[in-house]
């Protein structure tokens, strides 16, 4: 199976590429600086394409089996909201014209509910993410729940990552929930960005989610 994964060299996307290649996939990584990948590996493919360029991924993107977009332009970047709407519609669009139906998009945290609310529009949601969370929060109901022409599944991860040593960090335990995150006995939802990586590649193979919000956590 071939996975094209777009966003290869971020902190999830390094995790789902490493355990893609695993598990034998063929990956084409596609990054803005696909040098950062410093695996090397007979399955992977590296590709620099400039997601703005619809044409160009999607060309990129023909002839495999499913991609995952693990698209972020950076916490820190002033533009996020912006550019991320503008990015996530990019890759929708890109992926449609591959001919590829099926498309994971990994999310946010925020984009979860409480009591039916968005967690990302509770007044306790931390500022300095607000902006990057909102717009992926906003791509996500405005836009991927409504496109009746992929195959799309859309991923949010535990509240808490990466808070473990590297020896608990790859466990292949987890729940899975849908729009609510999974809470553990103290009231936690915390996974490791390793493991994340495995719901996402089992994802792959059990094909659960098909058009829903879907998340893990211990």
């Amino acid at each position: 199976m071939k996975i094209s994964l777009i966003g290869a060299t971020g902190f999830v996307g390094n995790a789902i590429l490493n355990e893609l290649l695993d598990r034998n996939y063929q990956v084409n990584a596609i990054a803005r600086n696909p040098d950062k990948i410093t695996i090397e590996n007979e399955n992977l493919q590296k590709n620099s394409i400039d997601i703005f360029s619809e044409e160009d991924l999607a060309e990129a993107l023909k002839g495999s089996d499913a991609v995952i977009s693990a698209y972020n332009p950076g916490w820190t970047n002033p533009n996020i909201h912006e550019e991320y709407l503008k990015g996530a519609e990019a890759i929708q669009n890109a992926v449609e014209k591959s001919g590829v139906k099926r498309l994971i998009v990994i999310g946010g945290a925020g984009t979860l509910k409480i009591d039916g609310n968005h967690i990302v529009d509770g007044p306790d949601f931390p500022k300095e993410i607000y902006p990057g969370a909102s717009a992926v929060k906003k791509y996500f109901v405005e836009n991927l729940s409504k496109n009746e022409i992929l195959d799309w599944e859309f991923f949010s991860p535990a509240l808490e990552m990466n808070v473990f040593s590297e020896d608990q960090a790859k466990t292949g335990k987890y729940r899975l929930g849908t729009d609510s995150p999974v809470f553990d006995n103290e009231g936690r939802s915390r996974h490791s960005v390793q493991d994340l990586a495995i719901a996402i590649a089992d994802e792959i193979e059990n094909k659960k989610f098909s058009h829903q919000i879907f998340t893990a956590a211990y």
